[in-house]
């Protein structure tokens, strides 16, 4: 009998006990579960094996399943099965969500095997390279920072950059200064706490304001508590002066110093709003709770005062500057240029990382939704799958998780044909990626260039007033223009 099915998740074909399947659901992971139940047919790496019936069963891991290769379709073949062909029915046995997990070590296995087929090399300061549309040139512009988070141009031959550990620096002509800025705030920098983004205000060249977003170190009951706040403040020489608070969260409301989730990514929109993240802070419940700053992307008027229009500012149950809540960890946002349309880039747990067309007053589901499961390969506490009514699915979901961070819109004219593409910087996965979105829709999608040592994170790009991409490595910024 030859197999029709690419999906035998099982090592013999045989029903399993009530109790060897409450013990199944009491250890959890589900890689425990595939190593117990799975590898006789599947193998222990997922390259394939044979049935009961000595039937042969290809890899899982070429990507092509008779039963249809999407998320949806995989999860369907596990959970319905097809005995006749000796794959059974796990549904019985595993819910959904366990399911889910199975998906996404699948998926992981797939990619960990893809990415061992092709050697990825340290990616040197200089470099060419070729998109889908345009061949490109790499060459540092920057060199000799530590952790840098953001960039912020100023003017043609003028920039800045923070380091997450607490400095500025001024940029002149792709040289950076010799001390960093004076006057900025003290900030945490436990775990992922540190200085975040800068973002000057659209009429900078006017006003001279510039916006910073930390984690706000104060103290609460004698013990140390951080939060991301917003300031803003003018540049005179070397020194940040005349500095105001935009958004400040009572200090009650600030979790434990250092840990994880502090968002911190900052937009404008051009008609006098300011948006900014703020992630949950390693509380899931925090993003749902519209009395709380956390999990939760915000809007107010470049000012720091309450916008009339913003979604909740009569609920006297709500933050007022709230404009959407449910998010995890948004460290990307970012405006189209042509339609205006916010989009936030999020860290899932252990896959699930997001895109999402931001809107008012939405919820963005976590984490009573996710595409993800918990770092033990076991389903999210809490979670009740993928979709539920009144919450908002992602324009894309990552799977496994590429860590996006920063990102934004190319509006230059050195690349034509990138031109309203969303670029987005990975952490995780080492990867430029470009994207094309129209509204609440992927098009399509390519990864510009990938690296492989810690070296070649990216934690933001963002396009310079010379029309050329600026991506921030771990240690220095690059400078991306069109090869000759």
């Amino acid at each position: 009998m030859r197999p029709s099915s690419l999906l035998y998740l099982a090592a013999a074909f045989a029903p399993l006990s009530l109790a060897f399947a409450q013990n199944v659901r009491a250890t959890g992971k589900i890689n425990e579960f595939y190593a117990q139940n799975c590898v006789n047919c599947h193998g222990a790496k997922l390259e394939g094996g044979v049935t009961p019936a000595n039937n042969k069963v290809p890899s899982l891991l070429s990507e092509q399943f008779l039963h249809g290769n999407d998320d949806e379709s995989i999860a369907k073949s596990i959970k319905n099965g097809y005995p006749e062909k000796e794959m059974p029915a796990w549904g019985a046995v595993l819910s959904d969500k366990d399911i889910r997990s199975m998906v996404i070590y699948i998926r992981e296995q797939q990619f960990l095997f893809k990415r061992g087929q092709v050697k990825i090399e340290k990616l040197a300061d200089s470099f060419d390279g070729k998109s889908q549309v345009h061949s490109f040139h790499v060459d540092t512009w920057v060199g000799d920072l530590v952790e840098p988070w953001s960039l912020a141009f100023l003017g043609a031959n003028k920039a800045i950059v923070t380091e997450k550990l607490g400095y500025a620096y001024l940029i002149d002509n792709g040289k950076r200064a010799a001390r960093p800025l004076i006057g900025v705030p003290a900030v945490d920098t436990g775990g992922q706490a540190g200085l975040l983004d800068v973002v000057p205000h659209p009429d900078y060249a006017k006003n001279g304001w510039i916006y910073f977003a930390f984690s706000d170190p104060q103290t609460r009951d004698g013990q140390p508590v951080s939060l991301t706040r917003i300031i803003r403040g003018k540049i005179k020489g070397n020194a940040l002066v005349e500095q105001q608070t935009i958004f400040q969260a009572p200090v009650e409301m600030y979790p434990k110093a250092g840990g994880v989730h502090f968002g911190g990514r900052i937009a404008f929109d051009g008609k006098g709003h300011v948006f900014f993240t703020i992630g949950e802070r390693g509380t899931g419940t925090n993003a749902q709770n519209l009395g709380v700053a956390m999990g939760k992307v915000h809007r107010l008027n470049d000012d720091g005062t309450v916008p009339a229009d913003n979604p909740f500012a009569k609920d006297p149950k709500a933050l007022p500057s709230i404009w959407s809540y449910g998010h995890r960890n948004p460290q990307g946002l970012a405006i189209h240029p042509g339609t205006g349309d916010l989009y936030d880039l999020e860290h899932g747990p252990r896959g699930g990382d997001e895109a999402n067309l931001v809107l008012a007053g939405r919820n963005y589901g976590w984490p009573v939704i996710t595409y993800g499961m918990d770092y033990p390969g076991t389903p999210m506490p809490g979670s009740e799958g993928t979709a539920k009514a009144g919450m908002e699915q992602p324009v894309t979901y990552w799977l496994p998780s590429i860590a996006p961070c920063g990102a934004s819109f190319y509006s230059g004219d050195l690349f034509p044909k990138w031109k309203n593409s969303l670029f987005v910087a990975s952490l995780a996965a080492k990867e430029l990626r470009r994207l094309e979105i129209e509204g609440n829709k992927l098009v399509s999608q390519e990864v510009i260039f990938k690296g492989e040592t810690d070296s070649n994170r990216i934690r933001h790009v963002i396009g310079g007033p010379d029309g050329a991409l600026y991506v921030l490595f771990r240690e220095r910024i690059a400078r991306l223009t069109p090869a000759n």
